[in-house]
């Protein structure tokens, strides 16, 4: 009896597998749900719904939803608690994913509980000054920053936690003279500021600085990423200007519930990459000022987990705390 219960349990372990791996092999059957975690317009937007529409070329349907809310992190929780066989998506980014965690209580852990699935695009901070500002490099804005150590430059960004933010610590930092930030309520208000001369200097994304860069209304000094920007190419990074290997971007990637198939999650990420080496998307993205990245699921996997430990530590060591 005992042999004839464990073959029997065997024979249905076996049909379990079998019509798992059919199932993953036939995947998708029905359409796939992509959650973007904010409002329509921005760069999330674009990027998820850039994929969803260019991904229906490899004839899947996928549908984008828009989940604002809880600073980015109200998608990801419901993609938490979704069903882990690749019908239910979500767009994250340096800010839900990796700041999140360590500015605010979340109800689900991004690195336990969600899969990275494939990286899309990288996004630069630019370091900006108003036109009219006597600093025409960085070398200048440091020099005098340095030569006034008991009044700090005011630095604007988008808020606390964000990403230009942390930069600005990293920054501030590597550099021996202190920044006063000053948090907004998005990048608009804060470079409204800085054209008005009230601040000395700004972070924020080069997709929204580009049109004010443009006119001339404000002045790159240089940018965050270990590379120039394909979109501000007579902008040095800041790798150049004496500080080895500073990285500090904004990215956005796909991830899914934990425990997805590994076979759908290659053969999502496989598709992602199809779709960012179109010379259509890449142009699109390189005029929003972004950078296209391909990546392997481990590779991006890596990356999220080391920019999360390096968010953790700055954000302890400066003492940032959400208002």
């Amino acid at each position: 009896m005992n042999k004839f219960i464990r073959l029997a349990g065997a024979i249905a372990l076996i049909a379990f597998s079998l019509a798992s791996a059919a199932q993953e092999a036939s995947w998708p059957t029905k359409p796939v749900r992509l959650l973007i975690p904010s409002t329509p317009g921005g760069g999330t937007d674009y990027i998820g719904r850039t994929l969803s529409t260019k991904l229906a070329d490899s004839g899947w349907t996928v549908v984008p939803e828009n989940r604002p809310g809880a600073a980015g992190t109200l998608g990801l929780s419901e993609t938490v608690r979704a069903r882990p066989d690749g019908y239910d998506l979500v767009v994250g980014q340096t800010a839900n994913v990796s700041l999140a965690p360590w500015l605010m209580k979340l109800t689900f852990d991004p690195a336990k509980d969600l899969t990275p699935i494939a990286l899309a695009v990288e996004a630069p901070m630019v370091l900006l000054v108003n036109d009219a500002s006597p600093y025409k490099s960085w070398a200048d804005f440091s020099k005098a920053a340095k030569a006034n150590p008991d009044k700090p430059m005011s630095f604007a960004t988008s808020g606390t936690g964000s990403v230009a933010h942390v930069a600005g610590v990293v920054v501030q930092d590597a550099s021996g003279f202190k920044l006063q930030h000053v948090p907004y309520k998005g990048s608009t208000p804060a470079i409204a500021d800085l054209m008005g001369g009230h601040v000395d200097l700004a972070g924020t994304s080069v997709a929204s600085a580009l049109p004010l860069l443009q006119g001339g209304k404000v002045r790159a000094l240089a940018v965050t990423s270990l590379k120039r920007s394909a979109a501000l190419p007579n902008v040095p990074a800041l790798s150049e200007l004496g500080y080895p290997n500073f990285n500090m971007v904004e990215w956005y990637g796909v991830f899914a519930p934990a425990s997805i198939p590994a076979a759908t999650a290659d053969r999502i990420n496989a598709e992602i990459n199809k779709v960012l080496q179109r010379a259509d998307v890449k142009a699109a993205i390189l005029a929003q000022g972004q950078e296209p990245k391909s990546e392997s699921r481990a590779s991006f996997a890596a990356m999220v987990k080391s920019d999360s430990l390096r968010s953790r530590d700055v954000i302890a060591k400066a003492g940032i705390k959400l208002e």
